[in-house]
């Protein structure tokens, strides 16, 4: 058993939920997982059993004795994988929605990590031990083009690159209605919202830097494709910054809905179409391209239908 004290200042969980303090400073559960503990008397509050919807205040004392799984070693799987490209030094993979791309307490398998380790293995060792080769992420839901490290030189150049907003990224998004602008840019600071931790928002106490360009790609009925550029790589970015213009991703369960404009989307319609950057090695600039995925292009192929949507 492992005890836990957590002590609360200003500033830091002071009016978060106890069970939502609790998940984000021991990712080993999920929030669920922590509600059961508490209501189970395995938590404690400056030494009394509370709920787990209380709100901390500064100078509480969360007591917690709780079995934390040692994490096990990461095995290879045979997964397949759609490999855009590949060299020695790096390997860019096209991941489909659905995919968790950072292993964590409840996804070890089925993540890219094991399929790249059958694949690499001489990426172990390259980066963290539990995302080794892993220089940047996607949301489950998001599919697309990501970037993998398959030397630690690559991999430290590479994430140079990433610091630095030298490398280029497009986004396709779908949302409901039509932004006032053809084009134009959300300069909004985001983080964790400041009520509901589970979150990212721009309503938050400790803002980071978040930018995110867009250009209307087309208009469909009710409808709009937008081309996203984010230039920073935040949690959710493109999805919060969206979602707080009032247009929130079709089909985002988080920030949105699963239904928009009439319609029931089968997935977040938000898709990694570009990678551009410099080989770690060469130098030379790279490009890739990832096709809309076959259930986003159906999307778009039904809106457009004469019959109207039918997904």
């Amino acid at each position: 058993m492992t005890h836990k004290t957590f002590r609360i200042g200003p500033g830091a969980g002071a009016g978060e939920r106890l069970d939502v303090f609790l998940a984000r400073r021991i990712p080993d559960f999920a929030r669920a997982q922590f509600q059961r503990f508490i209501d189970k008397g395995f938590v404690f509050v400056n030494g009394e059993r509370r709920k787990p919807s209380l709100k901390l205040r500064t100078g509480d004392t969360i007591e917690a004795d709780i079995e934390i799984p040692e994490p096990g070693a990461l095995e290879p799987e045979d997964i397949p994988l759609r490999v855009i490209y590949e060299d020695e030094s790096i390997a860019v993979i096209d991941k489909p929605s659905g995919m968790v791309v950072h292993p964590g307490a409840g996804a070890r398998s089925g993540t890219p990590v094991p399929a790249l380790l059958h694949r690499y293995p001489e990426i172990r060792g390259v980066g963290a031990e539990d995302r080794p080769g892993i220089v940047h992420r996607l949301d489950k839901e998001t599919s697309g083009v990501i970037l993998v490290a398959r030397t630690a030189a690559a991999q430290l150049e590479l994430k140079r690159q990433f610091k630095a907003r030298e490398v280029k990224k497009v986004y396709l998004a779908l949302i409901a209605g039509r932004p006032a602008r053809e084009e134009g840019s959300f300069d909004w600071p985001i983080g964790r919202h400041h009520r509901h931790g589970e979150r990212m928002s721009i309503k938050t106490d400790k803002p980071r830097t978040a930018i995110t360009d867009y250009r209307i790609a087309r208009t469909i009925g009710g409808f709009t494709l937008l081309e996203v550029r984010p230039l920073t790589g935040r949690t959710h970015q493109i999805r919060v910054h969206l979602a707080a213009a009032g247009h929130p991703v079709v089909g985002d369960r988080r920030y949105g809905s699963r239904k928009a404009g009439g319609t029931t989307f089968p997935r977040l319609f938000l898709h990694a179409r570009e990678l551009s950057f410099c080989h770690p090695v060469t130098g030379a600039r790279l490009a890739f391209a990832s096709p809309l995925p076959p259930e986003l292009a159906a999307v778009l192929e039904s809106l457009e239908s004469p019959a109207g949507p039918g997904v």
